[in-house]
This record gives structure tokens, C-alpha cells and sequence, in this order.
């Protein structure tokens, strides 16, 4: 399973949990408009941690949050390689 598909999983699990209507996701959907709210998010990347092993917020960088689905994809596959 790729980054990517980790990451769409995650998003789909926690929209059926929440019980929130999914956005149809593309590199350029705007994650405000992804119908999820920020206990969604901060679900997603609590799950993403531990199914990846990293947390690309948890840093002292300054990091621009990603706006994008597609954003979201690359800070992770980053974090990763």
C-alpha cells in the first residue's frame, strides 16, 4: 500500500466514523472543503503515525500547513523518504 493510499484510507475511515459526507478527493481538493472538521484531521494524523511512523506536524521547523489534499500527500511521502 502506498503513502497515498494510506493516507485516502485514513481519510474514509474517519469521514464514516464521524459520520461526515467525503469531499471526492483529488491532489487539488482544498481540505477545508473536504467535508471533514479538525477533530477529523487530528484523528487522521494520530492514525497516520502510528500506521507510517512519522508526524510531519511534530516538528521545529516552520511548517506551512498544507491546504490541499494533494499537499497533505506530499508533506507525508517527504517525511518519509
Amino acid at each position: 500500500m502506498t503513502v497515498r493510499d494510506t493516507i485516502v484510507a485514513q481519510f474514509e475511515q474517519v469521514a464514516v466514523e464521524q459520520r461526515r459526507r467525503l469531499a471526492r478527493l483529488s491532489d487539488e481538493t482544498k481540505l477545508l472543503d473536504s467535508g471533514l472538521d479538525s477533530l477529523s484531521f487530528a484523528l487522521i494524523v494520530a492514525r497516520l503515525e502510528d500506521a507510517l511512523g512519522v508526524d510531519p506536524f511534530d516538528t521545529t521547523d516552520d511548517l506551512k500547513f498544507p491546504t490541499t489534499f494533494g499537499d497533505f500527500v506530499k508533506l507525508y511521502e517527504k517525511a518519509i523518504s
